[in-house]
């Protein structure tokens, strides 16, 4: 049984609705801009019939396909027109309509629309629904949610379920898609369903808001009652005598004091605060300031130390498992043990050591506090820039804490462990203060015993503790602090050195790391040493054990695979497994060739082969240098121009080789930055080589300073350069005679493979480096002066 609908115009002109859906029964006030003052001029031209229907479609034009299918039909019923434009229009919903088809577009829509036929729906379901709505209105209306007046008359009085169904929608606080999906429902029973679903979840809110609410009043209510009660526990414990909690922790402080063992002139200002303290308020901030001073005056280790192991044996056999070769080290360790095991009050020294990444300079300190008993604590400098990080804030900064090395000597609870200060050489500086002058009173032997924190103020003895610091080189780090450390210097690892270390160590290792301890996995020493010189370059092992642990990884995707694994690594499994190489060997691939020259440098990573290329051209007498050189190495080339044009008739070169001519001296890797003085004879020989025509020996790598009158200086980096030449295939090393002492330490196997010639001027650099003119044959390089090495007393 349906309803029998009111005549109604079949053509509507439609307005679009983009912020609101208007329902049957409801009155609405419908703001029109100027652009849309037509549609409504055309509804009042006729029978004042509108139909609003939903966009969602954002923009100005509205098509016939954006809009909704179902929409409603509205009467005009009151018109303001503002003298700017457009209208304030009332408009009241009359029924549902749903849209045909258009019959024009420009410039508003006009549409044919038809009824929406409603079935009747009366009976005991729909009596049932529209008392429970009126009684959940009830409810909503409990909890602070306000209606007009006119609307609860209203809902009383309504029994339709459309009706009542489309007027409630009206105040729920749907989406718009929503409220157009509620409008779009023909059947009143149906709608008043979801308009009640919808109803009790607004009412679900609304009561569990009210719960929040009642819950915080109640939470405030209780606070405020535990603190009456507290007052007056506070006054009964007075009456009895017992102790409060704030005259209780004063007590303890009180006590931690006596037991912490602080010296003497330490112990009156930890009494003098502690009396301060009981005058403070607890809820004043400097009470929380004083007490957590309090806290770190208690818990520092004043007297509270480890024993250090004295069985000197042990603590060899610890140092030689844990890291290979390091004689000077282990040595310097030793003696540091073995003099604490005669005197028990030796101060603690400060080691320094200095070398390449890679080598085991920070994994050297765990090893140092496992020999000695010690506990270990390591704070990384580098790019440290505030002063403050190392003395502390002084208290009257708000949120002020001690130094990093009163709070790890506090974490650590010793007064003597083997703290490490990882990149020494890394240290920033700005306005904030300069770090590193904060490190000359703590690494000063001489003055550490009375270090005073900004934030303690009281001196603590660190005489007791070993520091160790780590730089890569040591021209960063100031004078002043270099003068206070012993620097042990740790070089670079030969290839022989790599494959121990990787057999011992680093094998081991990725093996359990990768999870191949139950397969038989065993590498090949050819195999090692082919990852060491075609895949890695380096003075160190990080590369080395990453090319490793690369294998390692490989070898377990087969097996989880189902492959046949390489579970034994030869070279060739190697090439199989890392592609192809990655470094050439340097000098042994080339020929010699007329103005290239090999040199030898020395960086903070180890040493490297440099090639020295020189050239001629027609020019103005100008001096061209490229290749990123510093201040340093740009004089050394001016240098060695000036010594070859003072003895060209010794070298047979036309002296006026240069007046209608350019220079141009260019060493590779032109991104790289390079300086220092020790290129000064690669220079000067790369310059005659190409003056006079005679190629120079590739696999001859040089090194050192020239002076304008030929003499060779000494350098420094000397044993990383030799390993660096033999890395890169060089037989040949020169070396100035100044720096024959620092060979003493190379290791036997080293010097089977490369020959040292020690020169003391550019004549004798010549006579070793460079070849007759091509055609003129070219003598054995045999030479009866070829260095011997003593052996080490």
């Amino acid at each position: 049984m349906f309803s029998r609908p009111l005549p109604f115009p079949q053509v509507l002109p439609i307005y679009p609705m983009r912020e609101h859906v208007v329902f049957p029964h409801m009155v609405f006030p419908l703001f029109v801009n100027p652009a849309q003052m037509t549609i409504i001029d055309h509804a009042m031209r006729g029978d004042q019939m509108l139909g609003l229907v939903s966009c969602f479609v954002p923009g100005e034009e509205s098509r016939f396909e954006d809009m909704a299918q179902i929409g409603t039909l509205c009467r005009i019923n009151q018109i303001f027109r503002f003298p700017e434009g457009g209208a304030k229009v009332v408009v009241e919903g009359i029924r549902r309509v749903r849209l045909v088809a258009p019959t024009q577009r420009i410039p508003y829509l006009l549409a044919t629309v038809e009824t929406v036929e409603t079935p009747e729906n009366n009976g005991l379901v729909t009596e049932a629904l529209v008392q429970s709505v009126n009684a959940l209105l009830k409810i909503a209306l409990a909890y602070g949610r306000p209606l007009p007046g006119d609307v609860l008359k209203m809902i009383d009085q309504i029994e339709d379920a459309g009706q009542l169904a489309d007027l409630v929608a009206v105040y729920l606080n749907l989406e718009l898609r929503d409220q157009q999906g509620l409008l779009e429902i023909t059947d009143p029973l149906d709608r008043l369903k979801e308009v009640y679903l919808q109803l009790t979840n607004e009412v679900q809110r609304l009561q569990v808001r009210g719960e929040v609410q009642s819950e915080v009043a109640k939470r405030l209510g209780k606070t405020q009652k535990e603190y009456l009660l507290r007052e007056q526990m506070r006054e009964i414990q007075e009456e009895l005598g017992d102790e409060d909690p704030r005259q209780s922790e004063i007590n303890d402080f009180r006590r931690r004091i006596a037991r912490a063992g602080m010296p003497e002139d330490v112990l009156k200002v930890a009494e003098k605060e502690l009396s301060r303290l009981e005058r403070i308020n607890p809820s004043s901030p400097e009470y929380t300031v004083s007490r957590t001073f309090l806290e770190y005056l208690c818990n520092m280790p004043w007297r509270r130390g480890t024993e250090d192991r004295h069985d000197i044996n042990q603590a060899q056999r610890i140092l030689d498992e844990d890291h290979y070769n390091l004689k000077e080290v282990k040595e310097r360790i030793l003696e540091y043990l073995a003099v604490r095991s005669l005197k028990a009050t030796t101060k603690g020294p400060i080691l320094c050591f200095v070398g390449p990444p890679g080598v085991g300079k920070t994994s050297l300190g765990r090893s140092i506090s496992r020999a000695m008993g010690r506990k270990f604590i390591r704070i990384s400098l580098g790019g440290m820039k505030d002063e403050a990080e190392i003395r502390g804030h002084r208290r009257t900064y708000i949120g002020a804490l001690p130094g990093r090395i009163i709070q790890e000597i506090c974490r650590a609870e010793s007064n003597n462990p083997v703290f490490m200060l990882d990149e020494v050489d890394k240290i920033g500086q700005d306005f904030r203060g300069d770090p590193a002058s904060a490190l000359l009173e703590l690494l000063d032997p001489e003055q550490n015993d009375t270090f005073t924190d900004h934030y303690l103020d009281v001196p603590f003895d660190l005489s007791r503790v070993m520091f160790i610091t780590t730089a890569n080189i040591m021209d960063p780090v100031p004078h002043a602090l270099k003068d206070r450390m012993e620097v042990i210097r740790l070089t670079g690892y030969s290839d022989e050195e790599k494959s121990q270390i990787a057999f011992k160590y680093l094998i081991p290792k990725q093996i359990v790391e990768n999870g191949l301890e139950s397969n038989s996995m065993v590498f090949e020493e050819d195999a090692i040493l082919k990852i060491a010189k075609d895949y890695t370059r380096e003075a160190g092992v990080r590369s080395l054990e990453r090319k490793i642990a690369s294998i390692c990884r490989k070898v377990a995707k087969e097996i989880t695979q189902g492959q046949p694994p390489h579970l034994t690594v030869s070279p060739a499994a190697v090439e199989d497994m890392l592609g192809p190489r990655t470094f050439f060997t340097d000098v042994a691939g080339e020929s010699d060739r007329v103005g290239v020259v090999t040199g030898l440098a020395w960086t903070e990573s180890g040493g490297y082969i440099i090639f020295v290329e020189a050239s001629r051209m027609a020019g103005r007498k100008d001096l061209i240098l490229t290749g990123s050189l510093g201040d340093v190495m740009q004089e050394s080339a001016k240098t060695a121009l000036s010594f070859v044009r003072a003895r060209t008739a010794h070298f047979g070169i036309d002296a006026r080789f240069f007046e209608n001519s350019d220079i141009h001296i260019h060493v590779p890797s032109g991104a790289i930055p390079k300086d220092g003085p020790s290129a000064g004879i690669t220079m000067a020989t790369a310059l005659i080589s190409m003056l006079t025509g005679r190629p120079a020996r590739r696999e001859v790598a040089m090194t050192g300073e020239l002076t304008l009158s030929g003499r060779v200086l000494p350098i420094g980096g000397v044993k990383e350069k030799v390993l660096a030449a033999s890395r890169a295939g060089a037989t040949t090393v020169l070396l100035p005679e100044c720096n024959r002492e620092n060979l003493l330490d190379l290791e036997e196997y080293v010097r089977k493979e490369i020959s040292v010639f020690f020169v003391g001027d550019m004549d004798e650099v010549l006579e070793k480096t460079l070849l007759p003119p091509e055609g003129k044959g070219a003598p054995s390089f045999t030479d009866s002066s070829a260095t011997s090495f003593p052996a080490r007393p």
